[in-house]
């Protein structure tokens, strides 16, 4: 495949879009969004309101990001394939999704956006389990991660260790891919299968997370053996069909 070159920024820096989906996450995103413009001001910073009923909505607009309200809560996938699409439309080398609850800390982001720059890859997952610092999720989690895990190293023949980890960033060749094709609910794991077929090199560097300092988490309870059962089906259903998916 040809390389898409990227368009840097007059100070030699490409240009990156922060894409944070938010749902119900008014108490977390004051520091979030604060710490990032604080460490990063030459990157800009695009929360997804996603349907909101607490005060998301009027906390970032006191806050140094632009806002995007969707008409109604479409999920996760909803969100970022929104956030990808403005970072296509608007011609963005690189795109980085970090949670809006806190758990990916601003300060990781640096090292996302260095690996996209020197690795050659087009999606860089931040892994929280390369490297035993950090919190590391509870132990039901992990053991579902892991199986994933697995699962997707051995069809995409490169190491996963953390197919969940929403904390990523992509080139503008990942950020075409997604913003056509991504899934609706829990699609982390999937848009890595998306990627493989569609011939994009994928790769992990160690980060750091913490416990979420707010909102809830969507998988939880009951809703963790549905999202088990739903994504192995995805997983199943995409390595078994044939061809690839054009970039």
């Amino acid at each position: 495949m040809i390389p898409v070159p990227e368009i840097q920024n007059r100070e030699g820096c490409p240009r990156a879009l922060i894409i944070i989906p938010a749902f119900n996450e008014a108490r977390s995103l004051p520091q979030l969004i604060q710490q990032i413009s604080s460490l990063y001001p030459q990157y800009d910073i695009a929360v997804i309101n996603d349907g909101s009923v607490d005060d998301t909505v009027q906390v970032v607009r006191n806050l140094p990001a632009r806002l995007i309200s969707l008409p109604c809560n479409l999920g996760i996938g909803g969100a970022m394939q929104t956030g990808f699409c403005i970072a296509r439309d608007e011609s963005y080398d690189i795109a980085v999704q970090v949670d809006g609850d806190g758990q990916h800390p601003a300060d990781q982001v640096r090292l996302l956006v260095d690996a996209v720059r020197q690795s050659g890859c087009d999606i860089v997952i931040g892994s929280r389990f390369l490297s035993p610092e950090g919190y590391q999720s509870t132990l039901s989690r992990r053991l579902g991660i892991r199986i994933f895990s697995l699962w997707l190293s051995a069809i995409c023949r490169t190491r996963i260790t953390d197919a969940t980890s929403g904390f990523r960033a992509l080139n503008r060749r990942a950020i075409q891919l997604l913003s056509r094709n991504y899934a609706e609910d829990y699609p982390e794991v999937e848009a890595i299968l998306v990627a493989h077929r569609a011939g994009l090199r994928i790769c992990e560097v160690s980060v750091e997370m913490s416990a979420r300092s707010g909102g809830v988490s969507s998988i939880g309870g009951l809703r963790s053996i549905g999202y088990m059962v739903k994504v192995s089906l995805a997983i199943l259903m995409c390595s078994i069909r044939r061809g690839e998916i054009a970039p």
